[in-house]
């Protein structure tokens, strides 16, 4: 009986033991294992960057608007054109009177504010004085100096309105002319004039008569300045005052033109 009753409460005692075994077993199935954590550092090292990256990042507004270009200064390329009277020096003032009318034009590469490279053309009217028409035996001549002048120019501005500027450079002059008619003699000695008029070969006169026309060019330089003062944004008057000087043979043109004009 007592062999029995221990048997009898061995088998309860048993299924009880698998069965919470058993529940044990389905509760671990159960509950998913934990996910592994994310390195948080490398998450928080990123974001400025990101954030770094977007902000460099140009909005759609920035890439479509224009950029305006800084105005310069200075005008790169400048025009002049102008006229005056010339007057005389040297040799040349014993033949040529004063006050012979002046055409000029130019242009200037300017490669700073005050800095640049000006090609002038010049026209300058020689009218002969009366003493120099009685030595060459004429009633009336014409003659006249073609220039040209490649110039450094030097800008010198002072005030909003006023400025003005510096040229030296060398000069090429093409001087011509022709008497009206001569009763000088070919062969004959020259005078002063004669050798000034460029036509004087070994002391006298030209046998075949060819005294008539002159036509000589002489290499040499000028240098002058003027003063400039604004009537329009990008137009200036000014007023020149240059000295030119070219020699060939020992024969020498010598002006001091006065030009009046405007440059853009």
């Amino acid at each position: 009986m007592i062999r029995k009753c221990a048997t009898g409460s061995a088998v309860p005692r048993l299924v009880l033991m698998i069965i919470l075994a058993a529940a044990a077993a389905l509760h671990a199935q159960q509950v998913p294992a934990p996910a592994p954590a994310e390195p948080q550092p490398q998450t928080q090292e990123q974001q400025p960057a990101n954030q770094q990256s977007s902000s460099q990042e140009a909005s759609p507004e920035e890439i479509e608007r224009p950029t305006k270009k800084k105005a310069s200064e200075y005008n790169k390329w400048t025009f002049n054109v102008g006229g005056g009277a010339s007057l005389t020096n040297g040799t040349t003032r014993k033949f040529v009177r004063g006050g012979g009318g002046v055409g000029a034009a130019g242009a200037a590469r300017n490669y700073s504010k005050y800095f640049g490279v000006r090609l002038d053309f010049q026209l300058d009217n020689l009218p002969l004085r009366a003493s120099a028409l009685q030595a060459a035996q004429a009633s009336g001549a014409t003659d006249h100096v073609y220039s040209l002048t490649l110039d450094p120019v030097i800008n010198i501005p002072v005030s909003k309105n006023w400025g003005g500027y510096i040229v030296f450079g060398p000069a090429f002059y093409h001087r011509s002319g022709k008497l009206d008619s001569s009763s000088a003699i070919p062969g004959s000695a020259c005078n002063p004039f004669f050798i000034w008029w460029g036509h004087c070969f070994n002391g006298s006169l030209p046998i075949n008569g060819q005294f008539l026309h002159s036509s000589q060019n002489e290499f040499g330089y000028n240098f002058g300045g003027a003063i400039t003062r604004k009537i329009r944004p990008n137009m200036d008057l000014y007023v020149e005052f240059r000295y030119l000087h070219g020699k060939h043979h020992n024969i020498t043109t010598d002006l001091r033109p006065i030009t009046i004009g405007i440059r853009w």
